[in-house]
């Protein structure tokens, strides 16, 4: 059963509506993201297409960068409309919609076998996230408004890092007590830590528990 699934993995993508009624529903859902890339970007699953490499790869990322514009102007309207900040939209359904991804590709090279791979991306992605996708953008900003700096303002921002850092050191310690081993305690302890974060920066962010320290 893997080895079929790797199979259908590999092969081209196709557009043909499909038989099961569970994989119809699912074709409806994601056509409208499927489409575009499908007209946009060689498939280099096709051999006649495996030349074309590289406008697949830079294709790619230029979707990501426009899903990910949509993505954060609709929730922003979602948060405006509903009386939700962006604070709050950012800590929740934002950081949720970045981190689906990782965890998508993460569950698929696990069930390979590569759990390195699968941990690494999941770090890997943060760091991403730290030393380009926010410098890169502040830094074309300050280049298009002649170096002006930009503005960063967050009700408790301190208090948020020194947390981060904490919750850096709760999951060090939570790993070496599960002896280094992925299983269901680490999970859930995981998911109390998140929730706790959570609680935590909410609170922050609506002045319900104030920082000391303002910068």
């Amino acid at each position: 059963t893997t080895e079929t699934g790797e199979d259908e993995e590999d092969q081209p993508l196709s557009l043909a509506w499909p038989s099961d009624t569970r994989k119809q529903v699912t074709f409806l859902i994601v056509f409208p993201i499927v489409f575009p890339l499908w007209i946009t970007l060689p498939d280099v699953r096709k051999p006649s297409s495996r030349k074309f490499f590289p406008i697949t790869f830079f294709g790619s990322i230029a979707w990501i960068a426009v899903f990910s514009y949509l993505m954060v102007w609709w929730a922003h309207q979602v948060g405006e409309t509903i009386g939700i900040s962006e604070e709050i939209m950012g800590l929740t359904i934002l950081a949720a919609g970045t981190s689906i991804p990782d965890l998508i590709t993460s569950v698929i090279v696990a069930r390979k076998g590569l759990g390195d791979m699968a941990v690494s991306s999941s770090v890997g992605s943060n760091i991403f996230d730290i030393t380009v996708g926010l410098p890169l953008p502040w830094l074309l900003y300050t280049v298009a408004h002649r170096f002006q700096p930009v503005a960063v303002s967050s009700n408790g921002l301190f208090c948020a890092i020194v947390l981060l850092f904490i919750m850096l050191l709760f999951v060090i310690l939570s790993i070496a007590l599960c002896k280094w081993r992925m299983n269901k305690v680490l999970g859930f302890t995981m998911f109390g830590l998140y929730f706790g974060f959570l609680v935590v920066s909410v609170l922050l962010e609506d002045r319900i528990l104030m920082c000391p320290v303002s910068i």
